[in-house]
Order: structure tokens, then C-alpha cells, then sequence
């Protein structure tokens, strides 16, 4: 996942990577590399996913589409089918309040295919993850692919309170595999598969124009105003990113001003059957340093604060990026809009604003917003690289989650196409009472 570490810095997909080791015959530890794949099978053992990523990420102008494989037991399916769908939905309430067939949940995005028996109107080229896949598991592994739109919800969590228990309020999408004899059957959960997946979306190539806002204000008794010019050093900031800001004030008037409150806030449109928007700050700072400003006097100064998830944590309803399991994660990136977006499919969308505000002495006081955008940079594409010897290092395959593995001498291919399975760790949550919940 995208995710933040202790200092609130970025620690992406890519950061996440690692090896495997093995020894020689000559005793030495030999390091030992080939392509992760994460694989998760049902209760029953009988139907298997295998998953190259769990973060898919939109590029704006498309999505990274969703393919894997499924391996299955012919002699158990008998004439049942394998179906699997995507499905991405708004959570707006706990599970254990849905009754009566009542569910606090809104679904944004659903797709579903039949994989097994394949059908020859719906087969799609096979991807090169798939391919590998099929040829080291054999003819019982039959591959799925979905494209989402490009207009699909990004994954964002609603920071739950302390003492809350369940999955937590926010967008999420799940990648179910089951056996049944028709798609609209009810998938028992003995012979189903269902896996937490992430749509994230890394900063925009191209950053919107330097942020700038000015205001006056006029007071009884005063022939001039108090004049306020303020600015950023940039549009575009990442996680865990210090935001330079540039203030600059001009007092023509009788009155003098006492101090500065410098706050970032982060606005959650809440979309569902109306829109209603939260607003929560995530940085503050409030300074006296260089007041008052009396009459006639000026004050040119740059201030900074930086908005951290770990200063925010008591703070119930935080939009947060995407959470997968355990892992940790930092405050929701700015949803990127463009004219083709609807915001009612999103449902929550997310900004950042800056707000400057003057403490003048006897009430009066003078405030500006400034508006930027906060998201992850977008990893380097390493360039492609040719067939590796197996004494020699290679890369591996990003947007890796580092989870409990099961490595085994059998998870490596015995030619130079090797893949590497990680089950997918049923881990659990460690709530603030000290409960367990399953993730």
C-alpha cells in the first residue's frame, strides 16, 4: 500500500520490496530473486487466487487492470461454475448495525465473470503475469481480468474512533472468486475466496499554478485597511512534505494585530444521497513571533507546518488513504477531478486548504484559504531489463505488501521464470481495547 512511515514520510509501493535467500552448495547465502505473487486459497482448499498486486493504480487517463489466476479442483466443481466480480463500495455505517436486510453500504463500482468454464466470447489476451502463472500451475489454472473505469472511486478509510470494532466507514474494494451454479447464487464461504485490494492515485504530472490570495479589511474610525497577501512556495506537496507559507502584511489601519493562526484543513465531501461536507484540521500553528503589528507598521514572514497522521490520530472520521490490514497509512491524498468525473460515483471526495487568519485586537479578525493538493509521487518506471542470469541479481515486481510467507524450496521454478508465492496472512487488527478484530 501507499503509506506513510513513523515521521509521516512516503513510503510507497516500491519501498516495500524485498528478497528471498537460499543456500548454495558451497554454504553461502545466495540472494535469490524472481517475481512475488500473492496467492490466497478458500476454507476448503478446492479454488485458489493468485494476485501479482494489490494496489492498482489510476493514471488518470486509464486504470492498471486487474488480472490474476484461479486455480480449481475440476473433480470437486463437478458441473458447477467458478464466477469472480469486483466490487467497490461506500461503507457508511458498522456491520453489526445492518438488520433486517438493511446495509449502511453503497455500491459504486461492480463487475463479474464467469471463469470457469471459460467462455470464448469473453477470453482476453493473456497478460504476461498469466501466462507465467498458467504454464507453472498447470491446465487447471484459468485467468481472470477486469478493467475498471477511469473514474472509479480511489480507496479512502474513515479514521474510526478509539474502541471501535468491525471494518471501518469508507471506500473499499474487494476481489471475490466462488464456486456456485449461477452468478446470482449466494457464494458459501466454505468454497469462496476474498481479497482487500487498493485503487490509489499518485500526484498529476503536471502541478496547478502557485497558490496566492490577498484580502483587506476596512474599521470604523480607520481612513485605510488592514491589507493581508499570502502565498505557497508550490501546488503540489507529498506526504509527509513541510508547506512553506509566505504571509505578508500591510496594517493602514488603527488597529493592531496580536498574533497568526496558520491551520491546514482537510475537506471530506461525504457523496452519497446528498452531499455533505466535514472539515477537519490536521496541522495548526498559532504564533506570536514577530507581533503585534501595530499602526502603520508591516510584517513579511514564512511559516511552516507540516500535517501528519500521527499527530492526528484521536481524530474520529479523518479521511485516510486506503488501509490493507494491518499496515500503517497517512492522511487521504487529494482526489483528482477531471471534467468526466462524477462526484456522486466517488463517494468521498477530498482536499486540502490552507487558512491564514489575523487576530486583531478587539474582534475584526482578517482570514484567507489557499487551496494545494497533497498525494504520493509517482515511482520511476525502470527500464526494461533482459532475461537475468539466475547468478545475477534482478528486479522484482512492485506494489508489494510485505505480509507472512510461506516460502518453500517448491516456490521456485527450476527455470530462469521464477515466481515467488506469499500467501495473503490472515492478520487481525489489535483494537485500542485490546480486542482482536478480523481485518
Amino acid at each position: 500500500m501507499l503509506a506513510a512511515d513513523g515521521d509521516g514520510g512516503y513510503n510507497g509501493p516500491a519501498a516495500n520490496m524485498d528478497t528471498s535467500e537460499e543456500t548454495g552448495n558451497d554454504g553461502k547465502d545466495q540472494k535469490k530473486q524472481g517475481t512475488r505473487v500473492f496467492k490466497k486459497s478458500s476454507p476448503n482448499g478446492k479454488i485458489t487466487v493468485y494476485l501479482g498486486k494489490r494496489d492498482f493504480v489510476d493514471h488518470l487517463t486509464h486504470v492498471d487492470p486487474v488480472d490474476g489466476v484461479i486455480l480449481v479442483d475440476k473433480e470437486y466443481l463437478k458441473d458447477r461454475k467458478v464466477f469472480s466480480h469486483i466490487l467497490a463500495a461506500f461503507r457508511y455505517g458498522r456491520e453489526d448495525l445492518d438488520v433486517l436486510g438493511l446495509t449502511f453500504r453503497k455500491d459504486l463500482y461492480i463487475a463479474s465473470a464467469q471463469v470457469f468454464p471459460p467462455q470464448p466470447s469473453e477470453q482476453k489476451p493473456l497478460t504476461r503475469l498469466q501466462e507465467r502463472l498458467i504454464k507453472k500451475l498447470g491446465q487447471n489454472a484459468y485467468p481472470f481480468f477486469f478493467e475498471m473505469p477511469k473514474n472509479a472511486p480511489s480507496s479512502v478509510t474513515l479514521q474510526p474512533a478509539p474502541g471501535d470494532t468491525g471494518k471501518p466507514c469508507g471506500v473499499d474494494y474487494e476481489l471475490k472468486a466462488f464456486v456456485a451454479d449461477s452468478i446470482e447464487e449466494k457464494a458459501h464461504k466454505r468454497n469462496s475466496v476474498r481479497l482487500a485490494i487498493r485503487k490509489v492515485t499518485y500526484a498529476p504530472s503536471t502541478p496547478g499554478p502557485q497558490p496566492f490570495a490577498e484580502a483587506s479589511r476596512e474599521f470604523m474610525m480607520s481612513a485605510n485597511p488592514l491589507h493581508l497577501e499570502c502565498s505557497l512556495d508550490k501546488e503540489l506537496y507529498y506526504h509527509g512534505e513541510p508547506i512553506n507559507v509566505n504571509v505578508q502584511i500591510t496594517n493602514n489601519s488603527n488597529k493592531t494585530v496580536k498574533k497568526i493562526r496558520i491551520s491546514v484543513r482537510q475537506f471530506a465531501d461525504i457523496c452519497l444521497f446528498s452531499t455533505a461536507q466535514y472539515k477537519c484540521p490536521v496541522a495548526i500553528l498559532e504564533t506570536e513571533d514577530g507581533f503585534p503589528v501595530g499602526p502603520s507598521q508591516t510584517l513579511s514572514k514564512v511559516y511552516t507546518v507540516c500535517p501528519l497522521l500521527k499527530n492526528n490520530l484521536d481524530k474520529r472520521g479523518l479521511a485516510l488513504d486506503g488501509k490493507l490490514k494491518h499496515e500503517d497509512t497517512n492522511l487521504a491524498s487529494s482526489t483528482i477531478m477531471t471534467k468526466d468525473t462524477t462526484r456522486e460515483n466517488l463517494g468521498i471526495v477530498v482536499q486540502y486548504k490552507v487558512k491564514i487568519r489575523l487576530i486583531v485586537a478587539y474582534g475584526g479578525d482578517l482570514s484567507v484559504e489557499l487551496p494545494f493538493t497533497m498525494s504520493h509521487p509517482k515511482p520511476e518506471t525502470p527500464p526494461p531489463s533482459p532475461k537475468p542470469d539466475r547468478a545475477q541479481e534482478a528486479p522484482v515486481d512492485t506494489n508489494l505488501i510485505n505480509l507472512e510467507t510461506s516460502e518453500t524450496p517448491d516456490s521456485y521454478g527450476k527455470d530462469d521464470d521464477d515466481i515467488i508465492f506469499e500467501d495473503f496472512a490472515r492478520m487481525r487488527l489489535k483494537d485500542h481495547e485490546g480486542g482482536d478484530t478480523e481485518a
